[in-house]
């Protein structure tokens, strides 16, 4: 009689699953930094990127989470 011990859980699958999570976590870190730093941007700044003071603080304003490519 075998009393060999199965393991059925897939490691990879819960590591693929942790770097996903970890890769988001990483981009909406990112999306943070980018927003705050585009609140900050004087209008000279802003016009030499061709971007209003408006679109820059609507942009800014939009929350970590709302990512354009996500």
């Amino acid at each position: 009689m075998d009393h060999t011990l199965t393991i059925t859980t897939q490691p990879r699958a819960h590591t693929g699953l942790l770097r996903r999570i970890g890769k988001r976590l990483l981009r909406w870190n990112e999306l943070a930094r980018q927003r705050t730093a585009l609140r900050q941007l004087d209008e000279r700044t802003l016009r030499d990127m061709g971007i209003s003071r408006h679109d820059a603080l609507s942009e800014a304003r939009r929350p970590f989470w709302d990512d354009p490519h996500g």
